[in-house]
């Protein structure tokens, strides 16, 4: 009997494998981390057959751990880091240079050329973004002119380019498959949003022949067959992490609004068949459809370093053990004695779009410790995430009034309690924070006739709930503060 759904969830840190039932419960998990490369303090790069390598053996380790026959499993749901960027040789499979990843910044310069030759009102119009090395066209670029031979094999078309949604399908398809879905696509600078298709005038632009690009589907659509573990099982979804986790939170309506707290943060508003312009610093992003469905938009806020910031202090400042220390130290202290972080580590985004801006912490004194820190940096987490919310209602022109929040960092209670704070909002976050992997887990359901449809969805999961608790002359100084640490992070950078 058919009755689980695999979900490859392949993220910018780890590659996990879950096993959801139809009851909507995981049945197992499994997870491995994999390289971080950094050639220069601006190029981020993954190795694209280590992910593969750490992807399938998450996938025998969550089939092992639920104790099933694959035979068992309806369908597959893929859902991945987007805009990075892989590029490899049709013939022999081999990767030709590393993933471009998509918080790397070499192609920065390029962007500032292109912004400057009055290229940005086209693409923004045609594509919903904004000229930025975040996006996949200009790593797609860098790759061609920089690899050795690479610009004449994409002539001839033996070159092939994708996403890691569309690396891991062509390799578990033998080949056979070249495929992506419209939530991935649209964040090449390279698709046309409203007429679904890659424009041409972009292609020259950046001068990628159209032979190298996948073929784009609804994020719910029969892919076709892959080969796992010895069994053919068909992939029911591809859908990029950040409108995976918009399904997964059930946004299903024009207005509903999540934010995901993970290596970034994301936040996303369901604006229906309205494809809105991002005027103050927010993007247009197509979302989750299925065939024969008319084409849905979000707006969308990307903040580059969210939990990311808390690896830092991990890893690099070595002042915390693990991710549930920073809340540990953070609650050790009242605030942050006026101390801010502003984690611009490889740039800003949205609202502010400073290609150029760099880390800094700020209000600094002889009795600052690291629990000041590790508060500060828990609180940059939420004034980012703050200023995204800002814009976005600027945009929708609705004011956000409830947040639901997902991702690893929502179980931090701090973090939570001061984002209602400072956004004066009602936050819900579900005891499964899932919300990524569920997502693409219920496409594929759906695709493959696990699920007859949204409605036949599985219940939420109670959420636990915060309310502002803050005073607004307090709001009022903290993010007024705010402003000033980035603005000085601005001037020093630019």
């Amino acid at each position: 009997m058919k009755k689980y759904i695999l979900t490859l969830d392949e993220g910018t840190t780890s590659a996990r494998a879950i096993i959801t039932d139809k009851s909507g419960s995981i049945i197992s998990v499994a997870q491995n981390e994999f390289t971080q490369i950094y050639p220069n303090p601006s190029f981020v790069e993954h190795d694209p057959e280590e992910i593969f390598t750490a992807q399938y053996n998450a996938i025998k380790e969550a089939v092992d751990k639920a104790n099933i026959d694959p035979i068992e499993i309806a369908g597959i749901g893929i859902t991945n880091q987007r805009e990075t960027t892989v590029v490899w040789d049709k013939k022999t499979g081999k990767p030709i240079y590393n993933a471009i990843v998509w918080q790397c910044r070499r192609t920065a310069e390029y962007c500032e050329q292109l912004i400057a030759d009055g290229y940005e009102d086209y693409i923004r119009d045609v594509t919903g973004l904004k000229i930025d090395a975040y996006f996949s066209a200009t790593k797609i670029k860098w790759i061609l002119d920089n690899v050795e031979g690479a610009r004449e094999k994409a002539k001839q078309g033996d070159l092939l380019f994708g996403t890691i949604d569309t690396w891991l399908l062509w390799i578990l398809s033998g080949g056979e498959i070249h495929a992506t879905d419209y939530t991935n696509a649209c964040r090449t600078m390279l698709f046309d949003i409203h007429n679904l298709c890659y424009d041409k005038k972009l292609l020259n632009l950046f001068d990628i022949p159209e032979s190298m690009l996948p073929q784009v589907y609804p994020s719910g659509h029969n892919y076709g067959n892959v080969n796992i573990l010895g069994h053919t099982i068909p992939v029911g979804a591809l859908v990029g992490d950040q409108q995976s986790a918009l399904f997964g939170q059930k946004c299903f309506y024009p207005g509903d609004v999540k934010n995901t707290y993970g290596t970034g943060c994301f936040l996303l508003m369901n604006t229906g068949n309205d494809a809105k312009s991002g005027k103050n610093g927010t993007l247009t992003t197509l979302i989750a459809t299925f065939d024969g469905e008319k084409p849905q938009y979000a707006l969308e806020g990307s903040v580059f370093i969210g939990g990311a910031v808390i690896q830092w202090l991990r890893d690099e400042l070595k002042i915390i053990k693990d991710a549930p220390d920073s809340e540990t130290c953070a609650k050790k202290v009242e605030n942050t004695g006026g101390v801010y972080i502003v984690p611009a580590f490889t740039g800003l985004g949205a609202p502010h779009w400073d290609m150029k801006a760099r880390g800094a912490i700020l209000g600094l004194t002889r009795g600052s410790n690291r629990n000041h820190i590790a508060r500060a940096a828990l609180e940059a987490i939420a004034y980012q995430t703050d200023d995204l919310i800002n814009a976005m209602s600027a945009d929708s022109g609705l004011k956000v009034t409830t947040l639901k929040a997902d991702g690893g960092a929502s179980k931090n209670g701090l973090l939570m309690q001061f984002q209602s704070d400072i956004s004066d909002a009602v936050v819900h976050c579900p005891d499964n924070a899932e919300a990524t992997a569920m997502g693409a887990a219920y496409i594929a359901g759906i695709t493959v006739k696990l699920w007859n449809g949204k409605e036949d969805l599985p219940k939420d999961d109670l959420v636990k709930t915060y309310t502002p608790k803050m005073e607004n002359t307090e709001r009022f100084i903290l993010k007024n503060g705010w402003s000033k640490a980035v603005n000085a992070v601005k001037q020093f950078s630019n």
